[in-house]
């Protein structure tokens, strides 16, 4: 039987913001929004999600006068992650 893909990866853009995160120790807002094309409302939306669910850490400051968020993925991120493809390999081979 298909195991059950995770809903929250399994947006491409929530995707491809837990693959940017997995390569970098964290990553800014504006670099995430540049490398997914996404728009700033839609970003922010998807971050929101992968926060809530525990994949990523979110961290908002100002920088001199520029308000800044960074984000890292967690542990859970990881995990999840890791999941996920395994799921997609397991669709492939059957």
């Amino acid at each position: 039987m298909f195991k059950d893909l995770d809903p929250i990866l399994h947006s491409q853009q929530r995707l491809a913001i837990v693959s940017l995160l997995l390569s970098a120790e964290e990553a800014d807002f504006v670099y995430i929004k540049e490398k997914t094309g996404a728009t700033a409302g839609n970003l922010s939306t998807h971050i929101e999600k992968l926060n809530e669910a525990g994949y990523i850490e979110v961290r908002k400051f100002i920088d001199g006068k520029r308000p800044r968020t960074v984000l890292k993925i967690t542990p859970t991120g990881i995990d999840a992650f890791e999941e996920y493809v395994k799921a997609l390999q397991d669709y492939i081979r059957k």
